[in-house]
């Protein structure tokens, strides 16, 4: 690796609160990660539906498009060191109660989507107090480069984490897939509670809760760019959600593999997602809006081909390129959008990331769940692969400017 690339890379871990960011983050995400695999594949093994996983994807995301801008205005005004350790001690809570049904052999699948749409309104709040914290953490030289460096611990336990979810599920089951997560928290809470930050005021955004999130609205929506990079995001969100959430069914339905093979699946994914997030985090912080023309391209190709896969070895290479060109589209987005929104609104315009992000995510996966249920999984998936490819002919293209 040259040594510009290495550097570049590891920029934000010059900074001590980074460094334990860094340090929690990771052990959180790889709880995270296993709690998801887990999650779904519980729902899967008590159902048998992919809509069940459509609507419980649903009530995890949904709070988030409805309330993001509520935390992104309180990111904007309070104490996010505080918020975060709120969110995430709240989040620690469902995690152990999901266990404890789990445990008791009361899980059901009602409970388990009240439990995710709980989840849903902490995220709502955490997401995008998380993300306007980064800069505080760094300041804007470094802000690309930790924000590339997010999304590889992200994907770091993206792979990581379904591996350790197989291997729990084969061996001693959900609940103690659940509880892993409850405990990974801890980390993550006792290093916020580290961080010795500046004492720099932030300007207080003016006017009533309504006129504030109108503000922060009418920024995004009069910048031509914003508002380009919001709507791909959005479509991309909405159609391309369904690759992960119908994975378990193509895992059993169409490639004939068990909890082994779903996981190895979500590996290859998550293999192909950090190649896309450490590309961005060592190039530098240019060419961004070309990167992410071709990537949400060549997403939308390489969905529409894991759709016709009905081999397994297949499949799974076709994976790892859909991960990578997905996270490269994700994160050129958040990085572009970071970089042209000033401090001020900085939490109100990345609850409109989120909301693009992760709100509209699902939407498409309760969609994508009850179309699989009709017309199976693999046209679904093709369907959603061909949208994809169309919104990043009509919504990629131009501004040279950036």
């Amino acid at each position: 690796m040259p040594p510009s690339a290495w550097t570049t890379l590891t920029r934000p871990l010059r900074h001590r609160n980074f460094r334990l960011f860094a340090s929690g983050q990771i052990i959180s995400l790889v709880g995270t990660w296993v709690q998801n695999v887990s999650e779904a594949w519980l729902v899967y093994r008590l159902t048998g539906s992919s809509a069940a996983l459509g609507l419980v994807r649903f009530a995890g995301l949904a709070p988030i498009f409805v309330l993001a801008l509520v935390g992104g205005d309180w990111a904007d005004r309070a104490n996010r060191r505080a918020i975060l350790i709120g969110t995430q001690t709240a989040a620690m809570i469902l995690a152990f109660i999901l266990a404890a049904l789990c445990f008791t052999e009361q899980a059901r699948v009602w409970i388990i989507v009240l439990l995710a749409a709980m989840l849903g309104v902490v995220n709502a709040i955490d997401n995008p107090t998380r993300q306007s914290f980064v800069v505080e953490m760094v300041g804007k030289e470094d802000l690309p480069s930790a924000i590339g460096f997010n999304s590889s611990m992200f994907h770091t336990a993206r792979i990581i984490g379904p591996g350790v979810a197989g291997a729990l599920l084969a061996t001693v089951g959900e609940a103690w897939c659940f509880t892993l997560n409850g405990l990974s928290f801890l980390a993550v809470i006792a290093c916020l509670a580290l961080m010795r930050l500046p004492d720099t005021p932030r300007p207080a955004p003016q006017g009533q809760f309504l006129s504030r999130i109108k503000a922060g609205v009418a920024f995004a929506w009069t910048n031509p760019a914003i508002r380009s990079l919001l709507a791909l995001v959005a479509v991309t969100s909405l159609f391309g959600s369904s690759f992960l959430v119908l994975m378990p069914v193509v895992a059993r339905e169409v490639l004939g593999r068990g909890a082994d093979g779903y996981s190895l699946l979500m590996t290859a994914a998550g293999v192909g997602s950090l190649m896309g997030a450490l590309i961005l985090t060592m190039r530098r912080n240019t060419g961004l809006w070309a990167l992410r023309s071709v990537a949400s391209l060549a997403f939308g190709l390489t969905l529409v081909l894991f759709s016709l896969s009905t081999v397994f070895w297949l499949s799974i290479l076709l994976a790892v390129p859909a991960g990578l060109f997905l996270i490269l589209l994700m994160a050129t987005s958040n990085t572009l959008v970071q970089t042209l929104t000033p401090d001020e609104m900085r939490g109100r315009v990345m609850a409109l990331f989120a909301m693009m992000f992760m709100g509209m995510s699902p939407f498409g996966s309760l969609g994508a769940g009850l179309t699989a249920e009709f017309i199976g999984v693999g046209p679904t998936l093709g369907l959603c692969g061909a949208v994809c490819l169309a919104a990043g002919l009509f919504l990629g293209r131009g501004r040279r400017d950036i």
